[in-house]
């Protein structure tokens, strides 16, 4: 059996790798402050005598693009952007501290704020952020949260926390659409970083880019696959001409 079947078949499954990546990026084009997920191949040379000249193709998602995403103005007072590589700090399912660029958030029945997902919103000190009840809220642009009672002056309750990772801890993607720091440790709170109030991120996938690429990566499985059945069909020319001969 020629051994261009096990060259094809990885061009195949990496082919079939960006496609997912790609229809991914495409079904959360319209998610608020999703960031599109970067694929690239590479090429991985064989070990063993007589295979020195081929080659395995792996496909291997390299990390996700930075830029930022449309800001939408809304004019609602619980919906912000952060600024620039600044990411909110919220609790993911796990319990352990996770960041997002969604910033539409909400106060629960008992008074927390969380994200329109759910998450808890932490403070940049780690906690969650409890709200008076029945308070008039605002965001300030250092994320500030600013409560007004009735009859009452307003009062800040708490910062959101907004943290910037760095070159030597950047941010990875989790299975949950949610990140980390590579490194695990939760980021230091950025005193510095700004957000937009009134305002929310959208997706920074590029539809048409993402539409391209995929088109690229069917015609490319296909190729693998016409491959495949020029080595079946060579397989079983080389048997019948040994049949002959036997």
């Amino acid at each position: 059996m020629d051994r261009i079947i096990y060259t094809s078949m990885t061009g195949a499954n990496a082919a079939a790798h960006r496609q997912a990546v790609l229809a991914n990026n495409l079904a959360n084009a319209s998610t608020n402050g999703f960031r599109a997920e970067m694929s690239t191949f590479r090429s991985v040379p064989i070990q063993g005598e007589g295979s020195t000249t081929r080659v395995f193709a792996l496909e291997a998602t390299s990390g996700h693009s930075e830029a930022s995403g449309p800001a939408t103005r809304t004019g609602r007072n619980l919906d912000a952007m952060a600024i620039g590589n600044a990411w909110f700090g919220v609790q993911g399912l796990d319990g352990t501290e996770v960041y997002t660029r969604a910033g539409s958030f909400e106060v629960t029945a008992a008074g927390q704020l969380v994200t329109n997902t759910g998450l808890t919103v932490l403070s940049d000190g780690g906690g969650p952020i409890d709200v008076p009840q029945d308070a008039q809220l605002a965001l300030a642009a250092d994320g500030t949260v600013i409560a007004t009672a009735s009859g009452q002056q307003p009062q800040a309750v708490a910062r959101i926390k907004l943290a910037t990772p760095t070159a030597d801890d950047p941010l990875k993607r989790g299975d949950d659409g949610l990140f980390r720091t590579r490194s695990g440790d939760p980021m230091p709170s950025d005193g510095n970083a700004r957000m937009l109030t009134g305002a929310i991120e959208g997706s920074n996938v590029n539809p048409v880019e993402s539409m391209v690429g995929m088109i690229a990566a069917s015609r490319q499985f296909e190729q693998q696959m016409k491959l495949l059945q020029t080595a079946e069909t060579n397989d079983k020319s080389a048997s019948q001409l040994l049949s002959l001969n036997g």
